[in-house]
């Protein structure tokens, strides 16, 4: 083999490394982002909403968690598109690569929905309840419900949509072995748990005991498939240094 060739092959390799490289940092970075402002997020029993919007009225720092949450969705779902890059982008990928891209795409745009009827709507919704009297007050309060209950339902089809993503990249990685074969089933895994989540928060709303398990399984399997994906990069980049 000729050095040219040699040389062409080390930079595709190089790139594609690269390439993970960015895609695993923006996953870990979005994915420990999105941990922390959930840890500092209002919470108590959801499904009491007395209760609850009570503790959303008091929150001064509502809008700006919602923010930044959503930045940090947004960064962990860009770090997939590179991901989808890395396994050839349009002209190259597998087929699964495609529909995981067109899913990310719309995981991304509900997720926009979502959180500004969450951090705008909501917090606006249960401000104007707890500072009504009188007769005003009962309607404020089914108006905040009725936010709530849309809430609930786009949380529900995020999470179906997350989770699709999620199955649909592991399924990319299985047929394409762009990375190891684990990663492929740890994404798989990942987005069974997001999408069982989803259609329990269809049927129960924003609190159950088998949401508060898959919350802390999906989490440990996508941050181990973020970080995976981000130490295969490391090793390419090893591998072929500068």
């Amino acid at each position: 083999m000729s050095p040219d060739i040699d040389s062409r092959e080390s930079e595709t390799a190089d790139s594609g490394g690269s390439q993970l490289r960015i895609a695993g940092g923006l996953m870990v970075v979005g994915l420990l982002l999105n941990v922390i402002l959930t840890v500092i997020h209002p919470s108590g029993e959801e499904d009491d909403h007395q209760a609850i919007f009570t503790e959303y009225a008091e929150s001064g720092a509502w809008v700006a968690i919602h923010l930044g949450q959503f930045v940090g969705v947004l960064l962990a779902l860009g770090g997939l598109l590179v991901l989808y890059r890395a396994m050839g982008g349009a002209g190259r990928a597998p087929l699964p690569a495609h529909l995981a891209a067109a899913a990310t795409v719309a995981t991304a745009a509900i997720w926009a929905v979502l959180q500004g009827l969450d951090g705008v709507g909501l917090k606006e919704a249960v401000d104007a309840w707890d500072s009504a009297s009188g007769a005003e007050k009962p309607i404020r309060f089914a108006n905040a419900e009725t936010v709530r209950w849309l809430e609930w339902g786009f949380q529900s089809y995020f999470r179906v949509l997350l989770g699709l993503t999620f199955a649909l990249f592991g399924t990319a990685i299985l047929v394409g072995h762009l990375v190891a074969g684990w990663l492929g089933w740890a994404a798989v895994l990942a987005g069974l748990f997001y999408v069982a989540t989803g259609v329990d928060v269809g049927y129960n709303g924003l609190a159950s005991g088998l949401q508060d398990a898959l919350g802390i399984a999906s989490l440990v399997v996508v941050l181990t498939f973020a970080f995976g994906v981000l130490a295969t990069g490391m090793r390419e980049r090893g591998r072929h240094p500068a």
